[in-house]
């Protein structure tokens, strides 16, 4: 007998290790390059199906014909998804890779619910915790895109004076960065680490130290620090409310 996750756990292992270290760089140039025609893609999507035999026959059993449809469905899909990535223009970018790994994850989550025992679509939505997981992605959703905008439009009430001093950074790296930081204060929050949230805000001060005592704008330092501190008080009273409503719910 096993659940879900003693299913899903060993599949997850071995695509990561067929997919970024039995991968060599060859085998994406050559894919990139071929696209169909590659034989490397057809040895790559064999050898993902393949490797799943190691936890589907040895630690979950399963008869021949299960693992010849395994390794089937599995060694397809990886074929068509990783022909939809190389074949797709600009399939480089940060995005297509999520998307590419959130396909292959979901084939491996649908083939572990299928092997586990007594899961049906109604226990997993009637389960104690799904509640707390639905929370828990709120949250996080929460704090990126919706927090950007709130903290956007608070900035646009105070525009920065002067201009000329401020010196040329990544395309929306500042915006990557508070997502980051978000990220990890909530993070530290829920787990109940507020040293950790010190942490990282003292990190942060340190790195935009240097930045802010060049431009010896005043105004550029005001704007920065509402910034911050728009984005710190957001997360932390959302992680605080979560973590609240996490504990009224398991108690």
């Amino acid at each position: 007998m096993f659940d879900f996750f003693d299913a899903l756990i060993p599949f997850l292992l071995m695509h990561i290790i067929c997919d970024f270290y039995l991968q060599p760089k060859l085998w994406v140039e050559a894919k990139k390059a071929n696209t169909y025609r590659s034989s490397e893609l057809y040895l790559h999507s064999l050898l993902h199906g393949v490797a799943l035999l190691v936890p589907a026959t040895i630690m979950f059993g399963v008869d021949w014909r299960s693992a010849v449809c395994l390794v089937a469905i599995v060694a397809l899909s990886h074929f068509v998804i990783d022909l939809w990535k190389v074949t797709t223009p600009n399939g480089n970018k940060f995005s297509y890779f999520v998307i590419d790994q959130a396909l292959h994850i979901s084939v491996l989550c649908i083939i572990a619910f299928h092997m586990a025992d007594g899961i049906t679509i109604d226990a997993v939505l009637q389960h104690k915790n799904f509640s707390d997981a639905v929370l828990v992605v709120f949250g996080y959703l929460l704090i990126l895109k919706p927090t950007s905008i709130v903290i956007g439009s608070v900035l646009r009430k105070y525009p920065i004076s002067h201009t000329d001093n401020i010196t040329n950074g990544l395309v929306a790296g500042g915006e990557l960065i508070g997502y980051l930081e978000r990220v990890l204060i909530l993070t530290f929050t829920l787990v109940g680490s507020y040293a950790a949230v010190g942490f990282v805000l003292a990190a942060k001060s340190i790195f935009r130290f240097g930045e802010l005592n060049k431009s010896n704008d005043r105004s550029m330092t005001e704007y920065v620090l509402i910034g911050s501190l728009v984005s710190v008080v957001i997360t932390t009273l959302t992680g605080t409310l979560m973590s609240f409503g996490l504990n009224v719910q398991i108690k």
